[in-house]
């Protein structure tokens, strides 16, 4: 088959022809490799005559949209869109009215012969011009509605067309805006990983305020914490926080039971919760090294249908306007339709995996439910009207603990507030793809091209987003994405933020990637109006390949950059001194995929991958051991030099254990970068030599299940995170 027309399709849809990895090495994509890509956005391409098929259907369909779907514009740009029209309108008018966000309405009139003309083209039906439409008016920041009307010069309206204009900051919302000076500092912790005296096995909502208050208290400005996004409630078994279900809601798991109102109410649920066999089961779950997830959701879910049970009698059916009742029809109603369906999924999901576990996905369910628009979702819902309310109110619950949990925090003196995590992408079988099938791809898988962790390159198993499906939505799932995980913020993280730029596919089937690109410039806007709108701060996850000029495009819009001590090195393998580190970043030490600081120290990482067999030289493992070593000397000589190496561990014969002396001075190091945020792990001051997730592996390692050796209350009372604050404090004013 002639690569002409399949090269230009897939140009036309953002497949990218080539791409380099970490290393540097160019690696062209191959034909069968833009096939494979193509079929998976819906654009079959068996022969070169369906490529140029679908070439001609994409500019007929470009030609003939008065308007396109969308437009983002910078608040100092003028508010021009372009406008096709056909040469039977030409010589007529154009009618406009412009529907602000908060309503106010603008309308006008022109001749299409003043405007200035584009590019021309002739289809099967005539011939086409665009032209550029200026408004007379500059809206406010926000998402407003345009909509013309053609005119011809009979008067007889031809044609109308609607498109979302988009008018945002240049830039998003700065550290200076929210804190004195714009320096500040966080504990980053994984949620799960939090032990109390009170909890159910899990860190929950009670943990995260109780840590956000004793933050607030040492003088941080943020608590970090792992992605929250709603996981499979009919399935505790799936609960890597980073392949979630929907990442517009909250993983249920995390609800503090013993804080619901409702538990007072319910002499049911106490009765359950006090009987010898649960208390029983609790102590287990509490006292256990790892997270039981199974054994969790088994204590709290039937609890939790107590608590249901007691609030629908007590609140809902009781024709009181309570104020819980009020509280909760108020959350459905800010929620929407998306609170709705993700609550429909969850009841879809645990009536069709409960009776059946090879029904696990919603591609395995019959046929009619597949679609969330069909008749038979439509009365299956309203069949089980009560069990869908449920999944709602424990979102409720989930919300309501999160907010409380930083109102907390920013009373006890948490400035910037807490610091979310938004993962890449979602579970192929989970909600967020059932609901969006007009933009999730599901022939294809993100992930990684080749790097040093993985030589084919890394397959995250997790279904992209189509860039022309979103365009085609006005970017609303992106904008709805955002606005959920802001909320309760004031700083988030975009895990791998290249996707803005492009994304690396996989085709379902199969054989290498290839990048996918995505609108950058409207998606970027985007975030800098939410950003703004929703008075949250920034940063992108930035590690490995990063495309030549995006971070300083990122800088531009105000997206501080994401900087790991370990990768930090100058010529020779030397770690970087604190001031070469960019000022619009947040630094650390170590990530959730990384080893903690401890680890490293000891080399517990290089334990694991010898010990799991991922090396596939068998002198790779000794080779790295000695280059660890040399490592520790390193860090050693750059400590020294920067002033932040207590006196007595200088000028030994060998490296000296690493003590929570020497992570703090480890710490001092980096507090002295003109960096704007660091975060400090929690695993780091509690001295942890396991990290949470070993990138490669499912089942080999206890990936996203470690506890932390200490609770949070020792964290209050513990001396070295308040030798660890006060260094902070004095060296990031």
């Amino acid at each position: 088959m002639s690569g002409s027309a399949i090269d230009r399709l897939a140009e036309r849809t953002g497949i990218e022809p080539f791409f380099y990895d970490i290393w540097g090495n160019r690696h062209n994509v191959a034909t069968e490799t833009r096939r494979a890509l193509l079929s998976a956005m819906g654009f079959g391409v068996e022969s070169d005559q369906q490529a140029e098929d679908h070439l001609r259907r994409l500019d007929a369909e470009s030609w003939h949209s008065l308007l396109p779907p969308v437009a983002v514009l910078l608040t100092n740009e003028a508010v021009a869109v372009e406008v096709s029209l056909p040469a039977a309108a030409w010589l007529g008018r154009l009618g406009w009215r412009l529907i602000e966000e908060q309503g106010a309405e603008h309308r006008g009139e022109v001749t299409v012969e003043v405007l200035a003309a584009g590019n021309a083209t002739t289809l099967d039906d005539g011939a086409y011009r665009r032209y550029r439409l200026s408004l007379p008016i500059r809206p406010p920041l926000g998402y407003h509605r345009l909509e013309i009307e053609a005119i011809a010069s009979d008067g007889v309206v031809s044609s109308r067309a609607a498109s979302t204009l988009i008018i945002a900051p240049e830039c998003c919302l700065s550290l200076d805006e929210r804190v004195p000076g714009g320096r500040s500092w966080g504990l980053g912790s994984q949620l799960y990983s939090l032990r109390s005296a009170g909890n159910w096995g899990v860190g929950d909502f009670g943990d995260l305020a109780a840590l956000a208050e004793t933050a607030g208290r040492l003088g941080a400005g943020m608590v970090g914490i792992n992605p929250l996004h709603a996981l499979f409630p009919a399935d505790p078994c799936h609960f890597s926080p980073y392949a979630p279900s929907s990442r517009t809601f909250l993983n249920l798991i995390h609800i503090d039971v013993v804080a619901v109102d409702d538990l007072a109410e319910s002499p049911a649920a106490r009765d359950l919760i006090g009987g010898p066999a649960f208390q029983r089961a609790l102590a287990q779950v509490r006292d256990a090294e790892l997270v039981d997830y199974p054994a969790v959701a088994r204590l709290k879910r039937p609890v939790l249908e107590l608590l249901y049970a007691s609030f629908r009698v007590r609140h809902l059916e009781s024709g009181l306007a309570t104020e819980r009742t009020e509280s909760f029809r108020a959350f459905q109603q800010e929620m929407g339709l998306a609170l709705r369906q993700l609550a429909v999924f969850e009841t879809l999901h645990e009536h069709f995996f409960g009776s059946d576990f090879t029904k696990w996905g919603w591609q395995d369910w019959p046929e009619p439910y597949r679609r969330p628009e069909s008749a038979e979702v439509g009365a299956f819902a309203a069949a089980n009207a009560e069990r869908i309310e449920f999944f709602e109110y424990l979102q409720w619950l989930a919300d309501s603990q999160f907010a409380e949990a930083a109102a907390r925090g920013r009373a006890a003196g948490l400035k910037v507030g807490f610091y979310r995590d938004l993962a890449v992408s979602g579970h192929p079988g989970g909600a967020e793809a059932w609901v969006n099938q007009s933009v999730v791809v599901q022939g294809a898988r993100v992930g990684a091209p080749p790097d040093q962790f993985n030589l084919q390159g890394q397959n995250w198993g997790l279904s992209p987003w189509s860039p022309v499906a979103l365009r085609d939505a006005a970017y609303a799932p992106f904008v709805a994405l955002l606005r959920a995980n802001m909320r309760h913020a004031g700083v988030l993280r975009i895990d791998h933020v290249m996707s803005l730029q492009h994304l690396f596919w996989f085709p379902v089937g199969g054989g290498p990637g290839a990048y996918v690109s995505y609108p950058f410039q409207d998606l970027v806007r985007i975030v800098a109006l939410e950003s703004r709108r929703q008075r949250c701060v920034v940063i992108g996850e930035d590690l490995g390949t990063v495309p030549e000029g995006f971070r300083p495009a990122m800088q531009r819009a105000g997206v501080l950059s994401y900087r790991v001590l370990y990768f930090e090195r100058g010529h020779g393998g030397y770690f970087l001194p604190p001031h070469t580190y960019p000022e619009h970043a947040l630094v650390c030490v170590t990530t959730h995929d990384l080893a903690t600081l401890k680890g490293y120290w000891n080399g517990s990482d290089l334990h694991w991958r010898l010990r799991l067999g991922m090396y596939s030289d068998p002198g790779a493992h000794d080779r790295e051991v000695a280059g660890r070593l040399e490592d520790r000397w390193r860090l050693l000589e750059a400590l020294a030099a920067a002033g932040a190496l207590p006196e007595h561990l200088r000028g030994r014969d060998r490296p000296p254990e690493m003590t929570s002396e020497l992570m703090v001075a480890v710490h001092r190091y980096l507090a002295g970068s003109p960096s704007r945020i660091l975060l400090v792990q929690l695993e780091d001051v509690l001295g942890e030599g396991e990290q949470p997730n070993l990138p490669g592996t499912v089942d080999q390692h206890p990936n996203w299940r470690r506890r932390l050796s200490g609770t949070v209350a020792d964290l209050d009372r513990s001396v070295t995170l308040r030798a660890l604050a006060r260094d902070m404090g004095a060296n990031r004013r």
